[in-house]
Parts: structure tokens; C-alpha cells; sequence
């Protein structure tokens, strides 16, 4: 579960790497806590990094950046991700057609 949400932090990141942690905890669904948590783990990591716009005059104005570490670790979450929904796809599709039988059966 954790390498999900951090997969969904990355793919997020990647895309709007503008986002302060209050709207990146709305666009992710989750507390500014675990946000925030989330965030200081993948900086640790060095998956992230943090740059301040000197020159903007809000001094508080960030953007989190993927390093090349952390394109790397998506690119490999995303593969772990995608065949887990395929193993999850083929057991439902599976299911499905088990239902279907029983159902043809019953009637």
C-alpha cells in the first residue's frame, strides 16, 4: 500500500511539481499529514527534491522535483503497479465468467 500511494505522489509530482502540500493532499485524497509523510520519505530517499523560486516574491514558493533517481523509482512502481492490476484483471475476469456459468446454470 505504501508503494501505491508513493507511485500516485511521483505520477503527481511529475505532472505538477507547482503543487504545495495542501492541494497535493486534496488531488491525492489523503490527510496533509500523510502528505507531508509521504513527502519527507520520498526526499530521504532522495526520490524528490525540494527547490525554492528565489526569485518569486512569495519566499514560500516551492516546487518538488523528481531527481533521475526518482523517475527511475516511478518507472519501476509503475511496472510492480501495472502487474498487479493485471493479475487482479485476470482473477476478476475469471470470477466472472465462474458467476456466469452458475447463473446459466441456474436459470
Amino acid at each position: 500500500m505504501q508503494d501505491e500511494i508513493h507511485l500516485k505522489v511521483l505520477r503527481l509530482l511529475q505532472d505538477s511539481p507547482q503543487l504545495n502540500q495542501r492541494e497535493m493532499a486534496e488531488a491525492l485524497g489523503v490527510s496533509l499529514g500523510k502528505t507531508n509523510y509521504c513527502l519527507k520519505a520520498l526526499m530521504d530517499k532522495g526520490y524528490v527534491k525540494m527547490q525554492n523560486f528565489m526569485s518569486n516574491h512569495n519566499k514560500l514558493a516551492y516546487s518538488y522535483l523528481l531527481t533521475p533517481k526518482g523517475i527511475s523509482e516511478k518507472a519501476h512502481l509503475t511496472a510492480q503497479f501495472l502487474k498487479r492490476k493485471l493479475a487482479e484483471y485476470e482473477a476478476l475476469k475469471n470470477e466472472i465468467a465462474t458467476l456466469e456459468l452458475e447463473v446459466k446454470h441456474h436459470i
